[in-house]
């Protein structure tokens, strides 16, 4: 009996006509969701998508790229110069995909199994804090919050009860947090206090002290399952 090929392209798709069926023929490869998170505050080189998922090889990372490129859901582009540098970046539709991970998110955060303490990115604790945000909680709050993580900077702006979290220089906020992604995990979802983070050189706060200990308790996880 001769033996057919089985392309790449027929493995991944599943023949049906569910809207949710489709979106795993897009998005279904192992990887391929980090990805599209990585990319959700912006567009990255292929070496700092690579270093916000660590596990990831090389040559999985380019097939992941190319097959997310080929679906419309990212997008590749040089910058000018002086960066003169190709980057990765979301296309319109991409950008619409984080909704999904909104609810992926919250949906997963109730699994008894869930640890979040385990190694995060910058970008993926950015998204969380949009995703976890407690509104009554802040209801009354105002404030700019630096995040210097590791290489990158961001800024969290939080009024009338939304926050907005992006990409930006950390300079003139009220609070600046200096330290790698975890640490500021451990302080937000761990129950380790700023003081022990401090003490131990994971962490530096800088500015208003209240709304430091007021911001960690911003992001509530979901309750467990029974």
């Amino acid at each position: 009996m001769e033996l057919q090929k089985i392309t790449h392209a027929a493995r991944r798709r599943y023949e049906d006509a569910c809207g949710a069926a489709h979106a795993l023929d897009l998005v279904g490869e192992r990887w391929a969701l980090l990805v599209i998170r990585e990319l959700m505050l912006g567009p990255k080189r292929f070496s700092d998508i690579r270093a916000g998922l660590p596990g990831i090889s090389a040559n999985v990372l380019t097939q992941r790229l190319e097959g997310l490129e080929a679906a419309g859901v990212l997008a590749r582009k040089r910058l000018p110069p002086p960066a003169s540098a190709q980057v990765y970046e979301l296309t319109p539709w991409g950008y619409e995909s984080e909704p999904i991970f909104q609810a992926l998110g919250r949906w997963a955060a109730r699994s008894p199994s869930h640890d979040p303490s385990l190694p995060l990115s910058a970008v993926s604790l950015l998204l969380s804090f949009r995703t976890m945000f407690d509104p009554e909680r802040a209801r009354d709050l105002d404030a700019r919050i630096g995040l210097r993580l590791g290489e990158e900077s961001f800024l969290v702006r939080i009024a009338d009860g939304r926050i907005r979290a992006v990409r930006g220089a950390a300079a003139g906020t009220d609070l600046v947090l200096t330290g790698e992604a975890p640490a500021v995990a451990a302080a937000v979802y761990g129950g380790q206090s700023l003081a022990a983070l401090e003490a131990a050189g994971a962490l530096r706060v800088e500015g208003d002290r209240a709304l430091a200990e007021r911001f960690v308790t911003l992001f509530p996880l979901p309750p467990k399952v029974a």
